[in-house]
């Protein structure tokens, strides 16, 4: 298979590239320039995604494959009108946070409302409008594709430190700080076992819509079997929302945060996707515990990002919670 990543120099990016080398195809990463070393055995075209004819470099070459990660609506259209009548399968990589209600436990990708879409003219520019932005891409991208919206993705090379900041934690064992309460939901999944699955959907010529993520967790399960597979003796002290933001300890990712924390109920249906169509259209996922062991080791290895409470702030939120003589779960 000939397969043209638009993209594909650095972490989803570079997996789709690792694996799709590995399994003997031919592979292409364009992209501006490089944000990392592209995978052994494919090669680099360079294009300017920015302006009109930027994709000039492909226009003469046929794929029998397109996977497209772009966040920027311009960029995708772009992408559709030079590439895609000449193009066997189409993959878009798209993302929960299109969808407009986080509330609702258990929802279905076919079914669940989305955001509006940001004006064509429009181009991305923060995080509050990612989402949406999102969306316009898919509409640019059409029906005729595979449309994959990604969770929470993780595992090693994260750049986002996510996922990381618990290996990382938790090896160092000892009293952990942890939000909310052991039930509390998670969802996400690994680099490795998403990249493979969108491999295998352009070897398949997967059309449809898919939340690609993983199965619901909850936050103690996470914690738990996280701190088994790195051999880590630790005790969890669980705080409550209210206590965590009146001494500003953040949500989900950024300093001064505990990653993958959002507050119930305001997301109770972000972490609880139904994940069911996917797994039946291919996708196959590791073990946590190899996961977890995977991330502390490339973190070892390469001094790689991990973003959340420091060892310091984490220790003064915990003195401050014993001294106001408050027990866990409470």
């Amino acid at each position: 298979m000939r397969l043209l990543i638009l993209g594909g120099s650095q972490f989803l990016g570079r997996a789709i590239a690792d694996h799709a080398c590995a399994a003997g195809h031919d592979v292409t990463c364009a992209a501006r320039g490089l944000a990392g070393p592209i995978a052994p055995g494919a090669k680099f075209v360079a294009v300017d995604r920015d302006v009109s004819n930027g994709l000039e470099p492909l226009a003469r070459q046929e794929f029998d494959a397109v996977v497209d990660v772009s966040r920027h609506p311009g960029q995708v259209r772009r992408a559709v009108a030079a590439l895609k009548q000449q193009t066997g399968h189409w993959t878009f990589v798209s993302t929960v946070s299109v969808y407009a209600d986080n509330r609702t436990p258990g929802q279905h990708a076919d079914t669940a409302p989305l955001r509006a879409p940001t004006a064509p003219e429009v181009e991305y520019s923060s995080e509050e409008i990612y989402g949406a932005a999102k969306v316009a891409c898919e509409q640019a991208v059409g029906e005729s594709a595979f449309i994959c919206r990604a969770g929470l993705i993780v595992g090693p090379e994260d750049p986002t430190g996510r996922f990381t900041y618990w290996p990382a934690r938790l090896a160092r064992g000892g009293e952990v700080l942890a939000p909310g309460t052991p039930e509390d939901t998670v969802q996400f999944i690994d680099v490795r076992d998403l990249a493979q699955w969108i491999v295998h959907a352009a070897e398949a010529r997967l059309i449809g819509i898919y939340d690609g993520i993983g199965p619901t967790r909850t936050r103690g399960e996470l914690l738990a079997e996280c701190a088994a597979a790195l051999g880590s003796s630790c005790t969890f002290t669980w705080v409550n929302r209210a206590f965590l933001e009146q001494h500003d300890v953040r949500r989900w990712a950024g300093p001064r945060s505990l990653p993958l924390w959002l507050p119930l109920p305001d997301f109770a249906g972000f972490a609880t996707r139904d994940t069911t169509p996917a797994r039946h259209a291919g996708l196959t996922l590791r073990p946590l515990a190899e996961t977890a062991r995977d991330t502390l080791g490339w973190l070892c290895t390469t001094n790689g990002t991990v973003v959340g409470l420091t060892v310091d702030e984490e220790r003064e939120v915990l003195a401050a919670w014993h001294a106001r003589g408050q027990h866990p779960g409470n």
